[in-house]
This record gives C-alpha cells, structure tokens and sequence, in this order.
C-alpha cells in the first residue's frame, strides 16, 4: 500500500477564518477528512502534519525518507522563502507535489516565485480546497506508474 504525507504550512490551521476571499471558508479539519476519505477510496495509506514551524516541517521531511512514497506539501509563506525546506525536499528524494490554494502566479509579486517548484513533480495551484485533493490525486498517479500524456487531436478524428 502506497504512503503519502501530506504537510501543511504556516497558518493554514486558519483556514476558514484568514482572508476567506483568497482561501475560501473550509476549514483545515475538512480538508483533512476529504484527503482522508480520498485516501481510503484510492487504497493508500495518508498521514497529515501542519505547523508553523518551518523547523518542524524540514524534520517531517526528513523523517519521510524510507516511511513515504510521496509528498503533496502546502508550504504556504514558506514557498517563497524556504531554502531549507527546499533543501530537505531534494535531501530526501520523495516525489512530492506542491499545492496551493490560491493562484500564487495571480497574486502578489512576492508570492509569484516557488523556490521548491524546481524539486518537485508538479504543482496544482487555484483550485481551493481541491487543489490538495487534485495533488493528491496526481501523487497517486506519479506512483502507479508513467504518466501518459496525450497529444491533441487533429480536426475531424473521434473522442
């Protein structure tokens, strides 16, 4: 049974009551318990950390290596400012995918710039609350095996 750890950053544990029209009104608890149920229904086994700490974030990392398959993090402000959590990302060599709740590439110039993007598989980003679930949906994929990428249809070929 796959293994992903799911890893929430600085002030997401506020969701619901910080900055609703960037964030929406879910609160981190709910979130939670759609990656859980997602979980069960996919057959993968998910454990779920937030901190504030960039500290304790960079330790959960690293304790991953050889326990998980995958990473889908959120590292919220840290995405912008984190060398360490960077550092611990490519340290330990988990496919790992980054989510965010908002269009970072929409916002604020400062939130424009991810220096994990280059380290991980991908990135889902807009989406609200469905931007961990869609995360954790290509984690598993990434894990089954090689992800097929179709090419465009030429005009007048079928579904």
């Amino acid at each position: 049974m796959a293994r992903i750890l799911v890893l929430h950053g600085p002030n997401l544990n506020l969701l619901g009551i910080r900055e609703p029209e960037h964030y929406g009104t879910l609160r981190l608890s709910e979130i939670d318990r759609q990656i859980s149920d997602l979980a069960g229904k996919e057959g993968v086994a998910v454990e779920i950390f937030q901190s504030n700490s960039e500290g304790a974030l960079v330790d959960r990392i690293q304790q991953a290596l050889g326990k998980f398959d995958a990473l889908v993090i959120n590292p919220a402000a840290y995405t912008h400012t984190s060398i360490a959590i960077r550092d611990a990302i490519l340290s330990v060599g988990i496919p790992t995918i980054e989510v965010h709740l908002s269009n970072i590439h929409s916002r604020e110039a400062f939130r424009r710039t991810s220096l994990i993007s280059d380290v991980v598989v991908g990135q889902v980003s807009g989406f609200g609350p469905q931007s961990y679930l869609l995360g954790f949906l290509g984690a598993i994929e990434y894990l089954r095996g090689p992800v097929q990428i179709r090419k465009g249809r030429k005009k007048g070929e079928g579904k």
